[in-house]
């Protein structure tokens, strides 16, 4: 964890105070298992650098503390998310009704499209 400037509006408190946090957590070197790994690189996105860092920075707020807290609350909260693991899917199948409508609904277009044609002559 680095302290940096901050960016943004705040005049000469953002110009010589470094209240911005930098989180930095190593996803290879720490002791989380295999499975929430795989799952934490693929939720971090773009806050991941090439070397499978996370990168969070923290702003928000005016004091270094309160910065601090909250880079280690969004990592918190994007590990538990990792460590949840996905609800399998369970495929299901159209219903008979869902069924017939398409069906009716096809066969109605395609009535509505024959009467483009030309008409026979009398």
């Amino acid at each position: 964890m680095t302290a940096v400037r901050a960016t943004g509006a705040g005049g000469q408190n953002v110009n010589k105070v470094s209240n911005a946090v930098h989180l930095r957590f190593d996803i290879g070197a720490s002791s989380l298992p295999e499975t929430v790994k795989a799952r934490l690189r693929a939720l971090a996105g773009r806050r991941m650098s090439l070397e499978g860092v996370i990168v969070i920075k923290a702003q928000r707020h005016r004091s270094l503390e309160l910065n601090r807290v909250e880079a280690l609350q969004r990592l918190q909260a994007l590990v538990d998310q990792a460590a949840t693991p996905p609800r399998p899917r369970r495929p299901t199948r159209p219903t008979q009704a869902s069924k017939r409508k398409r069906i009716e609904s096809k066969i109605k277009r395609g009535r509505i499209k024959a009467l483009r044609g030309k008409w026979p002559r009398e």
